[in-house]
C-alpha cells in the first residue's frame, strides 16, 4: 500500500520538506554511478556500525540520511516524506521540524547499531527519520484521512482509510520483520526505533496544543477543513 496524499492540507508552505526532498534526490544524482555520480562519496558517507563501534566515521550518523540504493528506495521514502511531513512542519515550525526529523534519523541509527554493533553492511537511507514523521503524524493526527493506492498482482485499488490503521499496519510489519528477522537488506529495526522516537519527540508539541483536550476538539482529525477544494474538471458519467 502506498499513501499518495492525506485529506490533510498544510496552511503554510512546507519549505523545510520540500528543501530534504530536493536534498536527498541531488545526493542520488551525484552518487549513483549510471549518474556520473561519485560512488566513492556513497561509501564514505554510509554509516557503518563497526566503524561507529571503533570511534571511526561517525558523520556516518548524520549522513545516511541522505543516501539512497536506488531509485525505488528514493521514490518510496520522498513520496511518504512528502504525505506526512508538510502537516508536522506546520504545527512544529521550519527548524522545530528539522531538528525533530534529524533528531528520529539518529534514534533510527542508534536502534540499528544497538542490535549489531559490529556490522560491516553500510546502512543508508532516510527511512528512519521519515518513520519519525509518521510517529510523530499518528500522535497529533490519527483519524486524518489518508489516500492509499493498493497494488495486489495486478489489481489496483485507489481507497481511503484513516492515517492510524495505515501507520500502525507499517509499524507493525517492521515489528513483526524485526522479530523474525527478515534477512532482505532492510533496517526493519531503524524503521520501528525511529517511529516510536518520532512518538515520543512530538509529545511536546502536541501537549502544547493542549493534549487530551486537542484530540477532544479535533477528534483526532486536522484542525482545519479536512478536505481539498472540488476539482473544476467536470464529471462524465460512464
Amino acid at each position: 500500500m502506498f499513501p499518495i496524499r492525506d485529506h490533510n492540507p498544510s496552511e503554510r508552505t512546507p519549505y523545510v520538506t520540500h528543501a530534504l526532498i530536493v536534498l536527498n534526490v541531488a545526493m542520488f544524482l551525484i552518487t549513483m554511478p549510471w549518474a556520473g555520480g561519485q560512488v566513492e562519496l556513497w561509501h564514505r558517507l554510509a554509516l557503518y556500525p563497526v566503524a561507529v563501534a571503533h570511534g571511526d566515521w561517525l558523520w556516518g550518523l548524520a549522513t545516511h540520511m541522505f543516501l539512497h540504493a536506488g531509485i525505488l528506495h528514493l521514490a518510496g521514502n520522498m513520496l511518504f516524506l512528502w504525505v506526512f511531513g508538510d502537516n508536522l512542519e506546520d504545527q512544529m515550525g521550519r527548524l522545530g521540524f528539522l531538528v525533530f526529523y534529524l533528531a528520529c534519523g539518529l534514534a533510527a541509527a542508534a536502534g540499528q547499531f544497538a542490535t549489531d554493533p559490529m556490522s560491516d553492511i553500510p546502512m543508508v537511507g532516510a527511512s528512519g527519520a521519515i518513520a519519525g514523521v509518521m510517529g510523530g503524524y499518528l500522535l497529533m493526527f490519527p483519524r486524518a484521512r489518508v489516500d492509499v493506492i493498493a497494488i495486489i498482482f495486478v489489481i489496483i485499488r485507489r481507497f481511503t482509510m484513516p492515517a492510524w490503521v495505515l501507520l500502525l499496519a507499517w509499524f507493525g510489519i517492521q515489528l513483526l520483520s524485526s522479530a523474525i528477522v527478515v534477512d532482505d537488506g532492510v533496517a526493519y529495526v531503524a524503521h520501528a526505533a525511529g517511529f516510536l522516537a518520532g512518538v515520543v519527540l512530538a509529545v511536546p508539541v502536541f501537549l502544547r496544543r493542549g493534549g487530551p483536550g486537542f484530540w477532544s476538539r479535533t477528534h483526532g482529525r486536522p484542525p482545519h477543513a479536512p478536505t481539498y477544494a472540488p476539482s473544476r474538471v467536470p464529471r462524465v458519467r460512464r
